[in-house]
């Protein structure tokens, strides 16, 4: 005899429906053709556009709640194969506000009484729980999207760095970037050696060549003479055409002695440069080649910003600038020409011949000036730690193809000249 003959079928029902009576989710106990037997207090409160669902098809309630017909498929068919289904998503819209439920559903099996066997479920509330995710979501996103916005910024800036940093001297750029606020910096009186040089009969040279072979010729000089000034510690104040200003002491300084000595050094190794590079510029239609005078001199300077809230200028202001200049006017081509200033600060380490005295424009007092000739010995020639023959590594600068053969010969006269030091340095060591 089977037990549930003994017992009624609502109390047995109703029995087994306790424990959900009071449950904090909406929960169903439907038969195994899924029509719904019974469902909590809780059920009608989540969903009073239901009403009663007693005897209703659950499938019928899931597309009456707005489910898309996949997700009722999905419900069906993995209640089928696999006993129990999940659904952890399904949004309904009541009284136009959208809530979040997730649906657990499993079947159920009782010998005992057989009106027992259907599939019980429940809804669970997570609009809250979904409402933090998507919250989180969206900071993740934002987070990601500031993420994004930062490195495009970086790149930007990085970039203009990068176009800033060809527009200003190593040393000045240096600064800039290290300022940690927006305070101008402070002008300050410094004994600085200044270097200009010029390019003879440039201006003649302008008007007869093409704009293209102009460019190529000027900007292949101002690369070269800019790659020494920076290899000898200098600072680029400006290009003015084809003249140059360099000055020696800020921001960087190794004592005047040595300022001064690096600025020879710097001019003298300009003028090798030259004319290593007279081959290629005759190839490019300066049938004379180049010829460069340059002036340097040395004494007090105000050096600083200069110029408007729109514009500043980091440069030196002061009458070693404008005697400077007047010796490379001065000057003869392929020559360079030192104050008394410079030649006191130098004169044992060069040979320089005194040419007289001259009173430049704008001053009151006639200046004393020498004719640089040649360095005392080879120790003073190439002290400067930056001179770009020394170290592990050569570089030979290749303007185009057809200047192989140059670039070539050059490192042939590198090599003999590398060879010939340490010949030197051999005889030294053994005496």
């Amino acid at each position: 005899m089977n037990a549930e003959q003994f017992f009624n079928q609502k109390t047995i029902l109703d029995l087994s429906f306790f424990n959900f009576e009071n449950a904090i989710t909406a929960a169903y106990f439907a038969n195994i053709d899924l029509e719904i037997q019974r469902t909590n207090n809780n059920f009608k409160r989540f969903f009073p556009i239901l009403g009663n669902v007693v005897n209703v098809s659950m499938l019928d309630v899931l597309e009456q709640l707005g489910l898309p017909g996949k997700q009722i498929d999905v419900f069906a068919s993995e209640l089928d194969q696999n006993g129990s289904v999940l659904l952890p998503e399904i949004k309904v819209s009541i009284d136009g506000s959208e809530k979040i439920y997730s649906l657990l559903s499993a079947k159920t099996q009782n010998s005992n009484f057989s009106y027992l066997n259907g599939v019980q479920g429940q809804f669970v509330d997570r609009t809250s729980e979904w409402a933090l995710r998507r919250e989180r979501e969206v900071l993740l996103e934002q987070k990601i999207h500031d993420r994004e916005i930062i490195e495009q910024k970086s790149l930007q800036l990085e970039q203009l760095a990068n176009r800033l940093a060809k527009y200003l001297s190593p040393q000045i750029y240096n600064s800039i970037f290290s300022e940690t606020d927006d305070a101008p910096k402070t002008h300050a009186r410094k004994n600085l050696t200044i270097f200009f040089s010029d390019i003879v009969q440039f201006t003649d040279l302008s008007d007869t060549l093409e704009p293209e072979r102009l460019a190529l010729v000027i900007n292949s000089y101002l690369s070269e003479m800019t790659n020494i000034a920076i290899e000898c510690g200098g600072t680029i104040d400006k290009f003015i055409g084809d003249a140059v200003m360099v000055f020696f002491g800020d921001p960087e300084t190794e004592g005047e002695d040595e300022d001064a000595m690096r600025c020879v050094q710097m001019a003298v190794r300009m003028q090798e440069r030259i004319q290593e590079l007279q081959s290629y510029w005759k190839k490019n239609g300066v049938p004379n080649g180049l010829k460069v005078r340059m002036g340097i001199a040395t004494g007090y300077c105000t050096v600083g910003n200069f110029g408007s809230d729109q514009r500043l200028d980091y440069t030196v202001l002061g009458s070693p600038v404008n005697l400077a200049a007047r010796l490379q006017g001065l000057a003869e081509p392929t020559r360079i020409l030192l104050d008394q200033s410079t030649h006191t600060l130098v004169e044992k380490h060069v040979k320089a011949a005194a040419k007289g005295e001259f009173t430049p424009k704008g001053f009151s007092r006639p200046v004393s000036y020498y004719e640089f000739s040649d360095f005392i010995n080879s120790d003073d020639r190439y002290s400067g730690k930056n001179w770009s023959h020394l170290g592990s590594h050569v570089e030979v600068n290749i303007f185009d193809s057809s200047d192989i053969r140059g670039a070539i010969q050059e490192l042939r006269e590198i090599q003999i000249r590398f060879e010939s030091q340490l010949n030197d340095f051999e005889a030294k060591s053994e005496n």
